[in-house]
């Protein structure tokens, strides 16, 4: 006889949390399996677990349709479904669970969940920019990637046409690169407006491609082709034999035509001209300028760890490759990196001061760190936000500061260091590890300051 224990609750807590709960305890029964179930119901947490029942249970179920917390079944092999699930068969829950239930509280799994957390946590306007960022993010990565090879046969080498270099350049700047801006405003105005609103956020995308007011011109576009777009979609009611012509002639028609006006007459010319002040002078900028914008850029990628401030510094560098501007993008990727690494690094150097599964996450983080994946550093974080946030935001700080003062360039916005052996990827590729290295050392030591012994 095995011993389980089980959480069910559903969003208004009455009767799907108790039916869930009775079909898992008739189910256990009839399997000869010892069960008991806490209910999380609209009056509160019924018939609660023990922390001795939840030791000697050798699965948790959780069968619940709102967010359960799970840190208390850390180590736990933990199986989750729904409470419709549970009610409709109770003993096939319950069996799924004893076959592929895994063990919960993992750095990895701890990991997951806060990016899917994250995730939920987007909405409104931050949700649709971060889904046009991450639909034109394959785009730049590609492109940046395919430019950098063609160098390798020599820096102008593409301007002999029919070469295989001048390939590369067409292929990398002419194609990928051109899309790179049509693409991120029709995916805000998708996010926005659903297929209605794609057509006119990648008119208004080529539009600002078009007329140089590069991607804060897109961003525009694409914001202002989703809530046109959802504005018609809402707005014209027509009899049912002509509502399929709203989202395929009606809505496109329309909207582009508004998104496209506006583009031409009214933001285009401004936005070239607030893009062609931030190209000059980031182009420009003086050793301390640069020092300053990457040390806030560093900062800002370690603050929340890819929140809503991390996302802002990200946009910020991959929007600028757009423009030709390659170092801002290479002191985000660097800084980013930083937080992980940092945290293996300083587990390793004072085992006294963390934990055996603290030790074995750093292990984990240390991978994380190299391949440009900041959330790595969150189970950290979380756990002692006071002592890890500001350390890993000094040494990424750092990072971002040096990796701008060395000049360092990044035409791939992401692949940590797998991209780093690719031909011409990033400029300055020596000091570039060396800036990443700094910041890794001076957070490590500084959180070992801050950590006292375990």
């Amino acid at each position: 006889m095995s011993k389980i224990v089980a959480v069910t609750a559903c969003p208004t807590g009455i009767a799907h949390t108790f039916m869930a709960a009775e079909s898992l305890s008739q189910a256990a029964g009839a399997l000869g399996h010892s069960i008991k179930v806490e209910t999380a119901g609209s009056v509160g947490v019924e018939n609660g677990l023990t922390p001795e029942e939840i030791r000697e249970a050798d699965v948790v179920i959780i069968a619940a349709d709102t967010k359960i917390d799970k840190e208390r079944f850390n180590g736990k092999r933990l199986y989750t479904t729904s409470t419709a699930a549970a009610i409709k068969s109770g003993k096939e829950v319950i069996e799924a669970a004893f076959q592929t239930a895994k063990n919960s509280g993992g750095y990895l799994e701890q990991i997951a969940d806060s990016k899917q957390e994250q995730a939920r946590q987007r909405t409104g306007p931050y949700k649709h920019l971060m889904t046009g960022v991450s639909y034109m993010l394959p785009l730049v990565v590609a492109g940046g990637l395919l430019i950098a090879l063609s160098f390798v046969f020599g820096i102008n080498a593409a301007q002999e046409k029919g070469s295989l270099a001048a390939a590369l350049m067409d292929i990398g700047g002419g194609a990928a690169f051109a899309l790179m801006v049509p693409v991120l405003a029709g995916f805000i105005a998708y996010s926005i407006a659903d297929r209605p609103g794609l057509a006119p956020g990648l008119i208004g995308g080529m539009l600002a491609s078009k007329l140089g007011a590069g991607f804060l011109g897109g961003i525009i576009a694409g914001f202002i082709a989703g809530y046109v777009a959802e504005f018609l979609k809402k707005s014209i009611q027509l009899p049912k034999t002509l509502e399929g012509l709203k989202p395929v002639l009606i809505i496109p028609l329309l909207a582009s035509a508004v998104v496209g006006l506006l583009m031409v007459y009214v933001v285009g010319t401004p936005m070239k001209a607030i893009m062609d002040t931030l190209t000059a002078g980031l182009q420009g900028m003086g050793s301390t300028n640069a020092a300053l914008l990457g040390l806030a850029l560093g900062a800002m990628m370690a603050f929340d760890m890819g929140g809503p401030v991390n996302k802002a510094a990200y946009t910020f560098g991959v929007g600028l490759l757009g423009s030709n501007v390659f170092e801002p993008m290479a002191a985000v990727m660097a800084a980013g990196m930083v937080p992980p690494l940092s945290l293996a690094l300083a587990t390793y150097l004072a085992k006294d001061k963390y934990t055996v599964e603290e030790r074995e996450a750093g292990k984990a983080a240390a991978v994380l760190g190299i391949s440009f994946i900041t959330e790595g550093a969150i189970p950290f974080a979380a756990a002692d936000p006071f002592k890890v946030i500001p350390a890993i935001m000094t040494g990424s700080a750092v990072t971002g500061a040096l990796s701008m003062i060395f000049g360092c360039t990044l035409r791939a916005p992401h692949g940590g260091i797998f991209v780093l052996p690719i031909p011409n990827a990033v400029g300055n590729l020596a000091m570039y590890v060396v800036a990443i290295a700094a910041g890794t050392v001076v957070s490590a030591l500084l959180l070992n300051v801050l950590k006292a012994k375990k």
